[in-house]
């Protein structure tokens, strides 16, 4: 095994053991819907994990698909984003959740080039 190998083997045993249990981690999330994740890597730019928590799963009530986001108004999607700061970002997921429905018949993309394209997803955003 190369060291980067041993390495990375090292990482994946540590975060099997000490991962902390997050919603956006669940296996019901793991069903090939990108779409929880981008909830997510939006709503965790720099704000607090715990903050995230508390408002990601209400949040994917009201809206559990791109194409629920895409139909919501401004004013509901920034309703149910209140609390977390930088409201740019909510308006941002709302519109890339628009153009999901637009070019991606509604399924967030799960390449990173295509995710990089969306309104508010650069490159980090794209990878996770």
């Amino acid at each position: 095994m190369t060291r980067e190998g041993a390495i990375a083997s090292a990482v994946e045993a540590w975060f099997a053991r000490r991962a902390r249990d997050l919603p956006w981690r669940s296996p019901r999330r793991r069903d090939g819907d990108a779409y929880p994740a981008l909830v997510a890597e939006s709503m965790l730019q720099q704000t607090q994990v715990s903050r995230v928590i508390d408002r990601y799963e209400r949040f994917l009530r009201r809206f559990p698909t791109a194409k629920a986001l895409a139909k919501a108004s401004e004013d509901d999607v920034l309703g149910e984003w209140r609390g977390l700061g930088y409201y740019r970002r909510a308006r941002l997921l709302h519109a890339a959740s628009r153009a999901v429905c637009e070019h991606h018949a509604g399924a967030v993309p799960t390449d990173a080039a295509s995710l990089a394209e969306l309104p508010g997803v650069g490159r980090y955003t794209a990878g996770a």
